[in-house]
């Protein structure tokens, strides 16, 4: 089977290492990748946005499955085109990619379906919205409604922070995504993720994950794309785990169905795990970054089985996938600079000793210059391994991270923190 996979971070990369691995892949190719991606994929270069160019290059080459990594091309309606073009794809549809796409869309399904979320209100004005704050209290949650590259969610501790995030959201410090606007409730609580394998009707549960956005140790200061993850999380026990399927994740998939609009691919539920139960913080249409590369350290099972059966409308036909009984952590090495602007060009070294003592580097942000490996991103290594438990996870991937050189380069030290500490 050809397969074409768009993309070129540490998800895509943990993807492509794991597609690579299935013994129905004939050929894997990848726009516009990165240098881990190379070692699995043909690299191919495919304008951002050219729907009529990948359906081009998926007729000349003769594409049974295209995989949509990120979320702006499933937003944008990519998925809709190939489908209609016949080619078999793994991400959801424009209209249902809207669970990621426009929060407030999110939040008027929840309260259609009656799934547990935070109180919320929506506004096109910051005039409309300032007027309303007295209704939430503080802190307060304020959030673009659209696509912001996972930067346009503000906890506001005052009413000065408060009025400021309204009035720069409708000043554009988030482009378009600022548009408009949702208000909600601060909930207390701690937060978890969880991913289901969805084919419009079937739901099949994958696994559950943490990680740490704040770029500080003991997760401070600012938000960040991600630091790390780890998976399983034992906090999303298997009673959790099943009301999230009953009460949030069924009555989702149910009412886009009842809509005309199912969902296929895979979902990603951020959770608040409060005192009455989990509540939806968001969705996403696609597979978290990094928490994309714990899951997929963790399957044991063949990713492209498990896509194709996606996309064909079969999981009602297979078992849930295997996660196997170990633990897995992976920690971001970041370029001096992140969350800001981040210092390119940094050579980096060592990765291969690295991945000898059973570390896996995932590429998030490099790129090759004359054969010398670089820092091109924020996020530019994700050092990934397993365990028997997460402490042992811990242990080996930070010993993965003291055998490469990359002097620009910083991450945490405390990934899995928390749940370490409960022991």
């Amino acid at each position: 089977m050809n397969v074409l996979l768009l993309g070129s971070g540490g998800r895509e990369h943990a993807l492509a290492w794991k597609l690579a691995q299935s013994p129905d892949l004939t050929k894997l190719y990848a726009s516009p990748g990165n240098p881990g991606i190379a070692e699995h994929a043909e690299l191919v270069e495919i304008k951002d946005g050219d729907h009529r160019g990948t359906i081009d290059f998926c007729l000349k080459k003769s594409i049974e499955l295209v995989v949509i990594g990120p979320e702006a091309p499933l937003v944008d309606g990519l998925a809709d085109n190939l489908r209609t073009m016949g080619f078999a794809v793994f991400g959801p549809d424009k209209e249902a990619a809207r669970l990621e796409g426009s929060k407030g869309f999110t939040k008027d399904l929840c309260a259609e379906a009656n799934i547990p979320t935070a109180r919320y209100a929506r506004f096109s004005s910051a005039e409309a919205a300032l007027s309303a704050l007295k209704e939430f209290g503080l802190p307060v949650v304020i959030k673009a409604d659209g696509l912001a590259a996972g930067k346009g969610v503000i906890i506001a501790e005052t009413a000065e922070d408060t009025e400021a995030a309204i009035e720069g959201m409708f000043d554009g410090d988030f482009g378009k995504a600022g548009a408009e606007i949702v208000i909600e409730e601060f909930l207390e609580g701690e937060e978890a993720s969880f991913f289901a394998f969805i084919d419009g009707e079937t739901v099949l549960p994958l696994g559950s994950a943490q990680d740490h956005k704040r770029v500080g140790e003991g997760d401070t200061g600012l938000n960040t794309g991600g630091m790390g993850a780890y998976s399983p999380a034992p906090v999303l026990d298997e009673t959790l785990t099943g009301r999230v399927m009953d009460e949030i994740v069924k009555p989702t998939v149910e009412t886009l169905a009842k809509r005309g609009t199912p969902y296929s691919g895979v979902l990603f539920a951020g959770l608040m795990l409060t005192e009455t139960g989990p509540q939806l913080i968001e969705y996403n249409v696609r597979f978290g970054d990094p928490e994309c590369q714990v899951l997929m350290m963790r399957l044991e099972d063949d990713l492209l089985a498990l896509m194709v059966a996606t996309a064909e409308g079969r999981l009602s036909e297979i078992a849930p996938p295997d996660l196997g009984k170990q633990s897995a952590m992976t920690v971001v090495m970041a370029a001096k600079g992140y969350p800001g602007t981040p210092e390119k060009g940094c050579p980096i070294s060592g990765i291969e000793a690295a991945e000898a003592d059973g570390v896996k580097i995932f590429h998030a942000g490099t790129s090759d210059e004359d054969g010398q490996l670089v820092a091109s991103g924020g996020r530019v290594l994700n050092v990934t391994a397993l365990g028997d438990t997460l402490r042992d996870a811990k242990d080996t991937a930070y010993a993965g991270i003291d055998a490469i050189d990359f002097a620009d380069g910083f991450y945490r030290s405390d990934i899995g923190w928390r749940e370490l500490e409960r022991g």
